[in-house]
């Protein structure tokens, strides 16, 4: 972690509910939500601003036709300005090839 090491993690410090409400009425409890704060109207804060980029590019690669299911998982860290990863899942509905992707 570039800015230290959690100290508590899991359930014990994180157990809030905050933020979740709005994943299930906004992805219907489908989409993922690694547990920050998805409340607040600041687009500047990357777990709404990284949340609606990745449906925005899980949406445009199904309207393409390249799969017909999409799942694109974006990972911050506090601190560090770009993704640490991206990574994107087509749960076998992708007309390509592994290789060829």
């Amino acid at each position: 972690c570039p800015l230290g090491i959690f100290v508590i993690g899991g359930p014990m410090g994180d157990g809030g509910l905050t933020g979740r409400k709005i994943i299930v009425d906004t992805y219907g409890g489908w989409g993922a939500h690694g547990g920050g704060a998805f409340s607040g109207k600041d687009p500047t804060k990357v777990d709404r601003s990284g949340a609606y980029a990745a449906r925005w590019v899980a949406k445009s690669l199904v309207k393409a036709g390249l799969c017909k299911r999409c799942l694109v998982q974006v990972s911050y860290a506090i601190g560090v300005a770009d993704p640490l990863s991206l990574t994107v899942f087509h749960f076998g509905t992708s007309k390509k090839s592994e290789s060829e992707q």
